[in-house]
């Protein structure tokens, strides 16, 4: 690990808070009726992943502290996938848009998943 000084410089929160602005800018086009459903949910998961991210670095002290903040991460990751289909088959994002973002997500689940079975490499010193 390289010497990270700030949640901020971690990939995966620069990772995390990107989707979470690229879903932001997309569900301004979502028709209103879902403003206070899909369109939020879809908005408070997405950003719910970086926000963990973040909660995760301060309580790297702690090994269990630490992945379990980042196992949250990981489901609001999953669940934002399951709002990208749902908004996909309601025909409000495109195939290739879907597609996109799935696996933007998939990429951050992953350097989730590495960060959580190495948590000695992020324990402060």
């Amino acid at each position: 690990m390289a010497n990270i000084r700030s949640f901020k410089e971690l990939r995966v929160w620069q990772n995390a808070i990107n989707v979470a602005m690229e879903i932001f800018e997309l569900t301004k086009s979502f028709p209103p009726e879902e403003r206070f459903s899909l369109t939020d949910q879809i908005r408070r998961s997405s950003r719910s992943v970086a926000a963990n991210i973040t909660e995760s670095w301060r309580k790297r002290r702690y090994p269990a502290a630490f992945v379990s903040k980042l196992n949250d991460a990981e489901s609001e990751a999953a669940e934002t996938q399951t709002w990208i289909e749902i908004a996909k088959r309601c025909g409000y994002l495109s195939q290739d848009k879907a597609d996109y973002l799935d696996s933007r997500i998939e990429e951050i689940l992953a350097q989730l998943v590495t960060m959580a079975s190495q948590p000695e490499k992020w324990k402060i010193r």
